[in-house]
């Protein structure tokens, strides 16, 4: 029976990072957060779903995947702790004071948050073109961080020194809307789907009560997440990506200067 391939760059020796980066030079980099996912999944769904996803795109397009970045978004915006309608119930089920999320809690103001990541960003990609890729392929597990990834490629873009890296970030679900549903949801039947293909045992469904709804996740037949919806689904996403990536590798000349097409 054969083995699958070891995608992730940090676990490979030097000759095994060559010969795997010459047949296919693209870096895959899976980002997110760690933030309430419902009572029902593991609180780093977002960077757990796309560091699986991105390594079953290595595997199948080919490539190597860096480590996932956890930290260092902006927490004061766009955190089910920090601003949920329900946040106080996600307060009481984690036995943490609300306080804790109170706007200024993160010291520096949320302009220097979102400056700070996106020199992280920068920082990292900068470090991967370094170490010859031709593509980078962010993948955004915690949704908002597309805009900042978005961000952070287009000013790539213009500071790098050639030959240029072509920076593209996604989350997955914008490649295939229309295809399901649901299509993008927070620790809904999407994403609670796709966890339990792409890294199964981490769901509680019967942490769930049917009559009520769910605390901090979308209520959109949460019930009926499955393996097999996510594996479709995941599927389809990566199809999607390999239409992108093989443009990139046999156009790069498209995807560089002023205004180039992301």
């Amino acid at each position: 029976m054969a083995t699958e391939p070891i995608v992730r760059y940090e676990r490979l020796r030097p000759a095994q990072i060559v010969a795997r980066r010459r047949e296919c030079p693209v870096a895959w980099l899976p980002i997110g957060t760690i933030e309430w996912h419902g009572e029902h999944n593991p609180v780093g769904l977002d960077t757990l779903k796309q560091h699986a996803l991105l390594e079953k795109c290595a595997r199948e397009i080919g490539g190597l995947v860096f480590p996932p970045l956890y930290y260092g978004e902006h927490r004061e915006q766009m955190l089910m702790e920090a601003n949920a309608a329900d946040r106080a119930e996600i307060a009481r089920v984690m036995g943490l004071d609300p306080a804790n999320f109170a706007p200024g809690y993160m010291a520096d103001s949320v302009a220097e948050q979102n400056t700070n990541y996106h020199k992280l960003l920068l920082h990292v990609c900068h470090e991967i073109k370094s170490l010859g890729f031709k593509v980078l392929v962010v993948g955004c597990g915690h949704y908002p961080l597309l805009d900042h990834a978005r961000a952070a490629a287009a000013i790539f873009h213009q500071t790098q020194s050639r030959p240029v890296m072509i920076t593209w970030a996604m989350t997955g679900y914008e490649l295939v809307r229309g295809q399901f549903t649901p299509c993008g949801d927070h620790a809904g039947k999407w994403e609670t789907s796709l966890l339990m293909y792409l890294d199964p045992g981490m769901q509680d469904l019967s942490a769930l009560d049917p009559a009520v709804p769910p605390i901090g996740a979308s209520n959109n037949g949460i019930q009926e997440a499955n393996a097999d919806f996510g594996r479709r689904a995941a599927e389809a996403i990566v199809a999607a990506v390999r239409a992108r990536v093989d443009e990139f590798l046999a156009h790069p000349e498209r995807y560089q200067g002023h205004g180039a097409p992301m």
